[in-house]
């Protein structure tokens, strides 16, 4: 049991560990200042190839709830993301995005009743300063609009992790991710040509396959993955994963683009590590038990009331 534990969370982390690489493909392979095209090209092809894969729509409640974690995981996140990243250092939008995985928490504490330990809360901390050792400069500059649509991409991610864990479709993965992705892609359509115009009328071959692999590598395959450990593991183990982003992309900058790496960076580094490492270690905390199971346990057995709890969170 544990062993298929730790296979899933060590498959779950290669989402962030691909979405880190997104920086060197972005500045290597594709246009310049093009970041909301990047980002359709990346999530609506790929949707739309989940799509017809698996040849399955969404049926009932499930139009709307894909709508709303396509624009929370994907459309909003990346429209807020670009704001951030234009008006803000990228330090500054890292370390604000690093604040995710207490907002996580939180969230998971009020929508799934999830109690919140001491120890996953000084993880939290922990990731926090360790992003902003790993990434934050100390000429760095504020934004007031670029600091609020950093801390608003948090939120709404956050958001979509734990409404993700909360709606669980009954359809199958490969399709619940696809409609996501083209919900997502759909939304940041009108707002790339708004803000960039039109496509570039060529292409060159690295562009098409900076595209193809944020298409097919980036989103569909890292989004299925990411998806699957929700289901499967806690909200707060899945978002503590996305630490690994900023760590995989100072270590290729590092490796790939001679980018200076400082002891402290290293340092930095090594506290992300180790607050992901901390945060995955089972917890026997579990779940808040329902008001309407508290209120049963003195006149119905344990058995009775976890039922009950259980009933009412569905």
């Amino acid at each position: 049991m544990l062993s298929n534990r730790i296979g899933i969370i060590l498959v779950t982390a290669l989402a962030p560990a691909i979405w880190g690489t997104t920086y060197l493909v972005t500045t290597e392979l594709l246009p310049p200042d093009r970041p909301l095209l990047a980002a359709v090209a990346r999530a609506l092809p790929a949707g739309l190839l989940l799509v017809v894969i698996t040849r399955r729509l969404p049926r009932g409640v499930w139009w709307w709830r894909a709508l709303v974690l396509g624009a929370l995981n994907i459309g909003a996140f990346f429209a807020l993301l670009f704001v951030a990243a234009y008006r803000l250092p990228g330090g500054v939008a890292a370390t604000i995005g690093s604040l995710q995985p207490l907002l996580v928490v939180g969230l998971s504490a009020g929508l799934l009743g999830e109690r919140v330990s001491t120890r996953t809360a000084l993880a939290g901390v922990a990731g926090v300063g360790g992003v902003s050792l790993l990434v934050l400069r100390a000429d760095a500059g504020l934004d007031g609009i670029g600091v609020a649509a950093a801390v608003a991409s948090a939120v709404v991610m956050a958001t979509g992790i734990v409404l993700s864990k909360r709606w669980t479709s009954p359809a199958p993965l490969l399709a619940t991710t696809g409609w996501q992705l083209v919900a997502g892609g759909l939304l940041l359509l009108p707002v790339a040509f708004a803000v960039e115009g039109p496509p570039p009328t060529t292409l060159s071959t690295a562009n098409l396959a900076g595209y193809g692999y944020l298409a097919i590598i980036g989103a569909a395959l890292a989004y299925v993955l990411w998806f699957r450990g929700i289901r499967a593991l806690s909200p707060t183990n899945v978002t503590f994963l996305g630490l690994l982003s900023p760590l995989v992309a100072t270590t290729l900058g590092w490796l790939a683009l001679d980018q200076e790496l400082t002891i402290g960076q290293s340092l930095g580094g090594l506290i992300v590590l180790g607050a992901l490492v901390v945060a995955q270690l089972p917890s026997r905390a579990g779940r808040l038990p329902s008001r309407a199971a508290r209120s049963e346990t003195s006149v119905v057995a344990p058995e009775s009331a976890e039922r009950s709890a259980l009933s009412s969170r569905q």
